[in-house]
């Protein structure tokens, strides 16, 4: 008789277990059905130099969320920073065109603005990142290699404060999280099992090349204060800070500057006149993209330093739409002043 309880007793406690796993997968699948309306796939054209083939153009796919129903979209800056043309593409498909309004590298994060907003898609709820703890469940939803509206579930790993993680993105907090992530996951949503996104999709760290459970995501709180409370100006370039050996190489005047690779079409920059480069070099081992402007001072801000460019991202974020500024250029052997507008 007492094994027979016992056996009882088990059987019970598998069907609870069963029947936990199947009510836990019902969940992420209507919590995927919730939020999928929020997830874009965001598809960009720009411009690569390469010693091979010159100037070319490439294209990136990443992904991003709808957070105002103005048409505001959050994404990763890496995705579309210095790219020329961007399209954020809707579930169902349809697609819109899209500009950048702010833009940090310094933490990835970027945010578009839509020409305008399709019918029936959904603004995404935004969490407190600060409430989020190691363990918790999380849900990703992105289009890795391409494959729109692709959904991962995975837990918090371990959480970064700024400038732990990843010497280029100083500015960013991180999550790490062991929810797959791939190529084609940039910039999209990470959310909790309540359905408010908590984080941006940064990047991985792989030895493959695939996603091997290190995946980072910029916290909801990062974003939110560089991308709304305060204006990180986008200025639309790429290039090479020039310092120490390679300020002397390029021969610069004061001992730094910023080398151009490019200038996005559209971008305060590429509107003052500002030129990228059209052919690459290596030197010291170092494959770099010259012919290009050497900015040598913006708004008023020497370029000495690699954080200087962020000064003067802040600068201009302190400055109103229309109002103009001043860039020093190194232009083939000679100082150019060109003129720039805050748009």
């Amino acid at each position: 008789m007492a094994l027979r309880t016992r056996v009882g007793a088990g059987l019970v406690g598998i069907l609870v277990a069963v029947g936990a796993l199947a009510a836990q997968a019902q969940d992420v699948g209507e919590l995927f059905r919730n939020i999928n309306p929020s997830v874009v796939v965001v598809r960009a054209k720009g411009r690569e130099v390469t010693a091979a083939r010159g100037i070319s153009t490439f294209k990136e796919t990443g992904s991003g969320v709808l957070i105002s129903a103005d048409g505001k979209v959050m994404t990763a800056a890496h995705v579309v920073h210095s790219m020329d043309e961007i399209t954020v593409e809707f579930l169902g498909g349809e697609t819109i065109g899209a500009r950048v309004i702010e833009s940090e590298p310094a933490a990835d994060v970027s945010l578009l603005q839509l020409e305008r907003v399709p019918t029936g898609a959904k603004v995404a709820r935004l969490g407190d990142s600060d409430n989020v703890r190691v363990g918790n469940q999380v849900v990703v939803v992105g289009a890795p290699y391409g494959l729109s509206y692709s959904l991962s579930v995975g837990w918090i790993s371990a959480k970064w404060p700024p400038n732990t993680v990843h010497r280029a993105m100083p500015l960013a907090e991180f999550f790490q999280t062991n929810a797959t992530i791939n190529t084609g996951n940039s910039g999209g949503p990470m959310f909790t099992m309540a359905g408010e996104v908590v984080g941006i999709v940064s990047h991985i760290i792989s030895k493959s090349g695939g996603s091997e459970g290190l995946g980072f995501v910029v916290t909801i709180k990062t974003a939110r204060e560089l991308l709304i409370e305060r204006k990180s100006i986008w200025g639309g370039l790429e290039g090479t800070m020039l310092t120490g050996e390679l300020a002397e190489i390029f021969n610069v005047p004061g001992g730094g500057g910023y080398l151009v690779k490019t200038a996005a079409k559209g971008s305060p920059a590429w509107n003052a006149g500002v030129l990228g480069g059209d052919r690459a070099a290596t030197i010291n081992g170092q494959e770099i993209v010259v012919h290009g402007d050497i900015i040598l001072e913006a708004a008023g801000i020497t370029l000495q330093a690699a954080d200087d460019m962020t000064k003067i991202r802040e600068k201009l974020g302190t400055m109103t739409a229309g109002q103009t500024f001043k860039f020093r250029v190194l232009r083939a052997g000679k100082v150019v002043e060109l003129t720039g507008t805050l748009p």
